[in-house]
């Protein structure tokens, strides 16, 4: 994971932070690389109000379009929390490697990630939904 300066709000802050203390996280190994680059991103985000979220940030419950640039394919996906993740649904939880990683970016964003062995090249192509951007402010 790419350090990188985000915003995120207040709302998804203290439930991320709540999640990342919970006793799931421990069950799943804390010490994993990316929950700790999850936990040092949200320590070093600018901290806004709902409202003040950009439309083009992946927020959670956001559903956004993910541009493979090796297998020149997009897929689309939700970003969740853990208990409501099923990746045949394009339901990616925010405690997976790629879910912490897209967390924050902004549409045009690239990012790459060791999976399976090779790096995977990714790029943020577009937000269709944007809980912030609808003034639902509690999913």
């Amino acid at each position: 994971m790419s350090f990188r300066n985000i915003a995120v709000s207040r709302t998804d802050l203290h439930r991320l932070q709540s999640l990342l203390e919970s006793h799931f996280v421990e069950v799943i190994g804390n010490g994993r690389t990316h929950l700790n680059e999850l936990k040092r991103k949200l320590e070093n985000a600018t901290v806004v109000d709902s409202s003040e979220i950009l439309p083009d940030i992946v927020t959670m419950n956001s559903t956004f379009n993910l541009y493979d640039l090796d297998r020149d394919e997009a897929d689309t996906f939700t970003l969740v929390y853990p208990d409501e993740a099923c990746i045949a649904e394009g339901k990616l939880s925010i405690l997976s490697p790629l879910g912490a990683e897209v967390f924050g970016l902004r549409v045009g964003a690239n990012l790459t990630l060791h999976l399976l062995n090779r790096d995977t090249r990714k790029r943020v192509e577009k937000i269709s939904f944007q809980p912030e951007r609808v003034g639902a402010f509690d999913l």
